[in-house]
């Protein structure tokens, strides 16, 4: 490798200068690289000499644009046989988000200033199909779905680095000001008040599926998914074995698909839940008149088939809310509040999503008996949600832990260690 000066006349005759790099890449081909100072040049050689020692420097001319990447990624996903509403997830990043702003850029261009003003013009400026912004949720979301795709490009040796991971490995060593807030009761976990009067108030067709949330903590896909083959009524207790995906089952025939799948995690896999007493006579009274179908399930739509989430949530957990009072102000996407035609604020469900029960059902399990709860330690509350490590379910709800005051443990420890 060698940095030279070059000097060359245009066709008008004006003579110019700069620096190259000539050397040979990991592949054996000759390579020049240009710049307009030599300590440029310099700079570049040393890096790209350790690089190519490393075994990780891709040549400009080697890589190819997000948008190529993002093809092969996509057909590596199929070829994975990823779940559908994974490849629909990474097909929806790609087109509606990263390819509007990065489609054309070649992947040895992208470098953290370049993603930080990505995710800045994903806030910012509208885009996709609904020309709308992103909020801050749906570009962490879109960030990764571009980290998982340069990841697939750097194994196929399209780029030397994976600059979402630099960044995120950055951001991990900063402070935490990144830390999710905790969980809070009322806010994102009903109150044990709030939970009797959904109980009171939930009618119709979806009330024993909202019973059984409440009362088992069954992610949605679980729930969607459960089939009486796994529910025992005589012993009180259901078996997750599988779970359903957010596909209609018209699809599984017409199309042969299955949109039937394993649970999320390998640890919530075939995992047991005991069942309340409430919930053994609910489902037992379901059982008499829930609709028959080929996938046996227990909350089925009307013909048998899986029900869509979104029916669940706008006809089975948002109705009883309203009914009972538990609302909140709506708000548009700028956070402004929305009227309705008299000027009057538009009030809403206070809990819009299924998982706000699931945190209920967490909070059940490790509230003290005296408080209303089971008092179970933190492994069984994770194994009893089906969290893929223990670390996982102490991040999320081991605030919610009781902790006796310091004194009084070291004045118990004190008593028993020297017998006084």
């Amino acid at each position: 490798m060698s940095v030279r000066k070059r000097k060359w006349s245009t066709a008008k005759g004006i003579e110019k200068e700069a620096w190259v790099v000539d050397y040979v890449d990991g592949q054996g081909t000759r390579r020049l690289k240009t710049f307009d100072k030599k300590k440029d040049a310099d700079a570049w050689e040393a890096k790209t000499t350790v690089a190519i020692d490393e075994g990780t420097h891709v040549a400009d001319r080697a890589t190819v644009t997000v948008k190529e990447a993002g093809d092969y990624w996509l057909e590596d996903g199929t070829a994975a046989g990823l779940e559908r509403t994974t490849l629909d997830q990474r097909r929806q990043h790609l087109k509606e988000h990263i390819l509007p702003f990065l489609g054309a850029v070649r992947l040895s261009k992208l470098s953290i200033p370049v993603v930080r003003q990505f995710q800045d013009r994903l806030r910012a400026e509208p885009h996709g199909t609904k020309s709308q912004v992103c909020s801050a949720d749906m570009i962490k979301r879109v960030t990764v779905s571009l980290g998982s795709l340069l990841a697939d490009a750097q194994e196929r040796g399209l780029v030397a680095r994976n600059v979402v991971h630099d960044m995120s490995t950055r951001r991990k060593r900063k402070a935490n000001g990144d830390r999710k807030p905790k969980l809070k009761v009322g806010v994102d976990i009903p109150s044990p008040a709030e939970i009797r009067l959904i109980l009171e108030n939930s009618k119709g067709w979806h009330r024993p599926l909202i019973v059984t949330a409440i009362f088992t903590g069954l992610r949605s896909s679980e729930l969607r998914g459960l089939r009486w083959a796994d529910v025992d009524l005589k012993a009180g207790e259901l078996h997750v074995r599988q779970r359903a995906d957010k596909y209609h089952a018209k699809k599984y025939v017409d199309e042969g698909y299955n949109p039937i799948g394993l649970p999320k995690s390998e640890a919530g896999e075939d995992r047991t839940i005991p069942l309340a007493p409430m919930v053994v006579n609910t489902l037992r009274e379901w059982k008499l008149k829930c609709p028959k179908g080929q996938l046996d399930l227990v909350f089925p739509n009307g013909e048998g088939n899986i029900e869509f989430h979104a029916n669940i949530v706008t006809r089975g957990l948002q109705p009883p809310q309203v009914a009972a009072g538990l609302t909140v102000p709506a708000t548009d996407r700028h956070g402004k509040p929305k009227l309705d035609k008299e000027g009057k604020p538009v009030l809403v469900a206070k809990y819009t999503g299924l998982h706000a029960l699931r945190h209920f059902y967490a909070s059940w399990l490790i509230n003290p008996i005296d408080a209303g709860g089971q008092g179970k330690d933190i492994k069984t509350v994770q194994a009893q949600m089906g969290h893929s490590s223990i670390v996982m379910t102490a991040d999320t709800y081991g605030h919610l832990f009781p902790s006796t005051k310091d004194q009084q443990a070291l004045a118990a420890a004190e008593k028993a260690l020297l017998g006084a």
